[in-house]
């Protein structure tokens, strides 16, 4: 299976070779890695550029103008990466999702199109030195979003993901429109709408190795209203999905 791991990177010049070097070493050889760098400061676009050194034509990287959010760095690598994978996969680089558990990922594409690495179900845990009112915010988060829009998952936030491209290519990602972390609900929330076979891996969530985090209270505001937004946003699409569901079978 031809995977492509897309990595969204702004300031990860301490995590990236680590991170290179932990994936390449799993026994995928057809694995490869599409790093979205939005211009970053430290220098992590030229080091992702170096990695082709050492593991030649695994590493591609798409050089972006500035800081232009996560949703789209995404949206642009998927686009990137359906043109050639078999799989198309979503990891942060700062070492929170655990680079081992992309095995277990790929094999559970076996029966589903979707597989998440997921902290809130049995076996997934968060990093044990996370403070309470931390560990208290990513549950209610969580919740707040499930209920919401109806998810049957219990990891509706979390970005470790790997997605058939078949599936992939079904959603209509020119519609999309988050672009703090509350992408990833979105995301979840299209592959429920569009009636994706989705299966949840346990994880260990790790606090970041290196570098600082990105989460700041505007992404979290802006997260808790755009859940809202979605429903109005997929309202044709959820339509459409009941009257399907609502026909009489023929048989």
């Amino acid at each position: 299976m031809r995977i492509t791991l897309v990595i969204p990177t702004y300031n990860e010049a301490e995590n990236l070779p680590h991170l290179a070097e932990a994936l390449f070493d799993l026994p995928l050889p057809e694995l490869r890695l599409l790093v979205v760098d939005d211009a970053s400061p430290d220098g992590t676009g030229q080091i992702a550029e170096g990695l082709n050194a050492r593991w030649p034509g695994r590493v591609r990287v798409l050089h972006r103008a500035g800081k232009l959010g996560l949703g789209t760095a995404y949206i642009q690598g998927f686009r990137l990466a359906m043109e050639e994978a078999d799989a198309i996969g979503q990891m942060d680089a700062d070492f929170s999702h655990p680079p081992a558990k992309v095995v277990e990922l790929a094999a559970a594409l076996e029966t589903c199109d979707l597989a998440i690495g997921s902290r809130y179900v049995p076996g997934g845990s968060l990093d044990e030195r996370w403070p309470f009112w931390r560990r208290w915010l990513s549950g209610f988060g969580n919740a707040y979003a499930r209920t919401i829009l109806g998810l049957p998952l219990r990891d509706a936030t979390g970005g470790f993901r790997l997605w058939r491209r078949e599936a992939l290519q079904r959603l209509p990602l020119e519609r999309v429109r988050s672009n703090g972390y509350v992408f990833q609900v979105e995301m979840a929330y299209l592959a429920h709408l569009y009636g994706l076979r989705i299966r949840e891996i346990p994880i260990h969530f790790a606090d970041r190795r290196w570098g600082q985090s990105k989460m700041n209270l505007r992404i979290q505001v802006e997260a808790a209203y755009r859940v809202w937004l979605l429903l109005s946003q997929y309202a044709d699409i959820r339509q459409q999905r009941k009257s399907v569901q609502s026909k009489p079978s023929t048989r």
